[in-house]
Parts: structure tokens; C-alpha cells; sequence
């Protein structure tokens, strides 16, 4: 390619650029900077050139910045500001806005320059700072805007080598490269003189070939193309545009490739930080709406049954105060309840809760655990035990699998109605122990099934009849604790099945 042909797509990527180039000499001088640096402060070409570096800075970091600056010309080397960081540029009006910063040096003649490239980020610190947005994509504009001759092609050529995170392309018709830069280059040891007359499509992976061809062909039909491909485990952002040299002729196009893999990925963490938000904050809502339920009602229970029983010892008719004190132990049972859900969930979440297994008689701790669960049945209702095995010494964690059975079990017996048989059924089956809990009470709708486990979570069938929304997710949290598995069957008005798989040793002593 001709010299004036190279110098005028140096000036076509420098004007084109969506990103703010400045060029600054070693005094921290602007001798040159593009027209989207010159829109980001505010300013023209004319008022952007002479002044000094740090007049781009806030007041109280000036001073700081000379001496950064002083450092970085005596040690120049390639250097990116502002990932992760808050970095900050004032406008001309002095308004200040977020950039990040890319750095590379190159000489001329005796002289020394500094090249900055600047990206304002102030959209993506914001949604940052929120958290409840999503940051937007920055986009790269590459637009043909002027055409001025610039006075140094070593100048063009700094500004090409340095631009940062992938490379700057120009093809011809037949997707060829006439001319290629980029800091990409240099860290995959791509040499560019052997690239220059080779095809580009060749050196693309087939299953994006196509998309590309086609984007790029579109081109030079005067159409500006703006996408992102998945090219070797690295996505790129390709903006190209067509470049007329004369008479409206498109022969040649400007394709700039930038790798934002990086940026995906600070992306997609994002998404799962709001994600999480989300969910914490429907769990929030859902804990202040049970707590309001289930707290308010059992002490409305115990203030009115209180204030009766006041007024019966005033009469002296104590025989009429038993059933209020029945009410309020009651009452104070269901609380106590709710607590304990409350400091199980402490418990786990805070790790306090261990596993300490023991040897002892399974089917005697299930007989145990079936007597205690007769007290709280509704009337009529029956526990019905079917043990299948010989060896019932197990070694296990009698406390957390007597939490898991009572919850289980508790549960059968609340959303059953009166007068119904509930199985609590166990087998012994190589060296796992396999429990279930049958009900035929009212079910589970379909569409509550995949929540039932998750915190807070109550089905929509079962909103008059009290709870927390914890049991469940407390039970599958100690049954993963023993090494097992649980799930479950259930249909609307047909009754629930629980699953419950534990891993078990015999008892040495069995």
C-alpha cells in the first residue's frame, strides 16, 4: 500500500475511533487528541491542544497526578487505569464523569510521547454503585467523521499499535488484509507483515465463518456492522464500516475486533449479584409477612385468654380458667415452634450445627418418636408403622434424624384431615435406610412442587393454616448433612409422599 493511502486510514481510525485518544509530551502537554476525546471534556480540538494533562483531573488529585506522571516518563511502559477502579475526569465545564485508561509510549526523533486512551464508564460505575441495573454495553462508534491530515504517520501508527483488548483491521474485497495494528498482536506473538495479503476468513474457526462473511459482505454495500461472535473461547465485539476513497467507491473496509471477554464476565457476575438481591429480597418479604401472621396470632391468643383469666380469679370461678390456660400453653407451643425454626436456620447458615452419630436402637427411636406424634393428631386420625429388617443398630445422628422425622410427621398430620391414617414406613436395605412419610391429606399444587424446599416458601393451598415456610428447607439442609436424599410425590387432594434415603453403618455392637 501507497504511503499517503496508509497515512489516510491513519487518519480514518484516528477520527473514527469511539474511543478518546489523546497524545501528551513528556511535560504532560496535549499536542493532539480526536474528536471523541475532545466531546467527552467538552471541548474543541483548538481548546483541547496546549493544555496541560492534569486540567483533565479534579482539583485535589492534580498535584498527586504530576508526580504519577513524572514516574511514568522516567519508567514508560504499557499500562491499563481504572479496571475495577474509580477513576475520575473533569469536563470543561467541571463536571466529572468515570473512565478507564490504557497507556503506551513511543518516540520521536529525541522526544518522547504519551498515548492515553479513554473510555468513559460512567453509565457502568452507576448501575455498579445501584446494583438493581444492568450495566449497559459500551459501544464503540466507528464512524467516519473528518478528514484531516495529520502531520505524522508515526503518530497514526502509535495510535493503531496501541489499541487495546484486540486489533484494527482493514480488507478488501475479497476479506484480505491490506492492514492490521493492535495490542492483540503483540500478546498472541502474531507477526502482522505475514498476515498482510492473507485471507481473513481463513484464519477463523468454520462454525463462525459464515456469520462473519456475511456481516462484513454487507459492508461494502455502504451498511455499518455492529456484533460480537464466540471465536476460540474468547468473545469479540467487531464494529466495521465501509471506507470510501474516492468517487463513493467502497473497495476496502475498516473492521476494528475487540475482546470483551473480560467484560462479559464481570457482566454475567453481576447478573448473579442481582439475581441473588432479588431472591434475598423476596425472602425478606416473604419472612415479614409469615412473622406478622404467625407471631401476631398466638399472642393475640395468650393477651385475651390472659385478661379472662383475670376476671375469672376476680369472681372466683377458677374452674372456667383451665381451658384458658390450655389456649395459652398452646399458644406459647406454636411460638416456641417458630423459634426453633428460627435457630435452626441460624444454625446452618452460621455452620454451628454438626453431625455427632452414635450407635442406637432405630426402631425403638421410631416407636419413641410415633408416641410423641400421637399427642398432637387431630381426632380419629392414626400413625400406622411398618418396619421392614433384621438389623435395626444403626450409627448415625439420633437428634438431627429425630428433627427430620417430627417435621415430616407433623406435617402429615397438619394437612391431613381428621380421621385419616398417616404411614410412617421404614426399611433397612443394604447400608442405607430408606423412611417414608404417607399422607391423603390435601397435596401439593404442581406449580408450588419446585419451590417447596426454599426458605419461606408456603404453597398457595396452605395460607390458613400456620407455619413458617422453614420446616421443609430445614429438613432437606439435615438430611444433605447426613449424606442422604430427599424427595417427594404429592397430587392435589390426594395426599404427599416423602422420600427419605440415609446412608447408615451398623453398630459395631449389633
Amino acid at each position: 500500500m501507497a504511503a499517503p493511502q496508509i497515512k489516510d486510514i491513519y487518519k480514518i481510525l484516528f477520527e473514527s475511533i469511539g474511543e478518546g485518544l489523546l497524545i501528551a509530551d513528556r511535560t504532560g502537554t496535549i499536542v493532539m487528541a480526536n474528536p471523541r476525546c475532545c466531546e467527552l471534556f467538552g471541548c474543541t480540538e483548538e481548546g483541547m491542544e496546549g493544555r496541560k494533562v492534569e486540567e483533565l483531573i479534579p482539583m485535589n488529585l492534580r498535584e498527586k497526578h504530576v508526580h504519577h506522571r513524572e514516574y511514568y516518563q522516567a519508567n514508560p511502559k504499557k499500562r491499563q487505569m481504572g479496571m475495577n477502579m474509580n477513576l475520575l475526569a473533569q469536563r470543561k465545564d467541571g463536571s466529572k464523569f468515570h473512565v478507564e485508561i490504557s497507556l503506551n509510549h513511543f518516540k520521536s526523533g529525541e522526544d518522547i510521547y504519551i498515548v492515553a486512551v479513554l473510555t468513559d464508564v460512567s453509565e457502568r460505575v452507576r448501575q455498579q454503585t445501584e446494583i438493581k441495573e444492568l450495566n449497559a454495553n459500551l459501544e464503540k462508534k466507528v464512524e467516519l467523521r473528518t478528514r484531516e491530515v495529520l502531520e505524522s504517520q508515526k503518530l497514526y501508527s502509535a495510535i493503531a499499535k496501541n489499541f487495546p483488548n484486540g486489533t484494527i483491521n482493514v480488507f478488501d474485497k475479497d476479506l484480505k488484509y491490506i492492514f492490521v495494528e493492535g495490542l492483540e498482536l503483540q500478546e498472541l506473538g502474531i507477526n502482522k507483515e505475514l498476515l498482510i495479503g492473507t485471507s481473513y476468513l481463513d484464519k477463523i474457526q468454520q462454525e463462525v465463518r459464515p456469520k462473519l462473511e456475511k456481516e462484513l459482505v454487507e459492508v461494502f454495500k455502504g451498511k455499518a456492522k455492529k456484533f460480537e461472535i464466540n471465536y476460540m473461547n474468547q468473545i469479540y465485539r467487531i464494529n466495521a464500516v465501509p471506507l470510501s476513497v474516492s468517487d463513493n467507491v467502497i473497495d476496502k473496509i475498516l473492521v476494528v475486533e475487540e475482546n470483551v471477554t473480560a467484560q462479559k464476565q464481570v457482566e454475567k457476575k453481576r447478573e448473579e449479584a442481582l439475581s441473588k438481591e432479588k431472591q434475598l429480597n423476596e425472602m425478606k418479604s416473604r419472612f415479614v409477612s409469615m412473622a406478622s401472621h404467625e407471631f401476631r396470632t398466638p399472642l393475640s391468643t395468650v393477651l385475651s385468654s390472659v385478661s379472662l383469666i383475670e376476671k375469672y380469679i376476680e369472681k372466683g370461678d377458677l374452674d372456667k380458667t383451665e381451658k384458658h390456660t390450655s389456649r395459652i400453653k398452646s399458644a406459647v407451643a406454636g411460638l416456641t415452634e417458630i423459634l426453633n425454626d428460627f435457630l435452626s436456620v441460624d444454625k446452618l447458615e452460621s455452620n454451628k450445627s454438626v453431625v455427632e452419630k452414635k450407635d442406637f436402637d432405630y426402631k425403638e427411636f421410631a416407636l419413641e418418636i410415633t408416641e410423641e406424634m400421637k399427642t398432637i393428631c387431630k381426632p380419629g386420625q392414626e400413625i400406622v408403622v411398618n418396619m421392614t429388617g433384621e438389623n435395626w443398630m444403626i450409627h448415625s445422628d439420633p437428634r438431627i434424624m429425630k428433627n427430620v422425622l417430627y417435621n415430616l410427621i407433623s406435617n402429615a398430620i397438619k394437612y391431613s384431615p381428621e380421621g385419616q391414617k398417616i404411614a410412617f414406613n421404614s426399611a433397612i436395605q443394604d447400608k442405607s435406610l430408606k423412611v417414608e412419610v404417607i399422607d391423603k391429606g390435601i397435596g401439593i399444587p404442581a406449580e408450588d412442587q419446585k419451590e417447596l424446599f426454599s426458605r419461606f416458601f408456603r404453597a398457595k393451598n396452605v395460607t390458613n393454616i400456620k407455619g413458617t415456610g422453614l420446616g421443609l428447607n430445614i429438613v432437606k439442609k439435615y438430611v444433605e448433612m447426613l449424606g442422604g436424599d430427599i424427595s417427594f410425590t404429592s397430587e392435589l387432594n390426594e395426599g404427599s409422599t416423602f422420600f427419605v434415603n440415609l446412608p447408615i453403618n451398623h453398630s459395631h455392637n449389633a
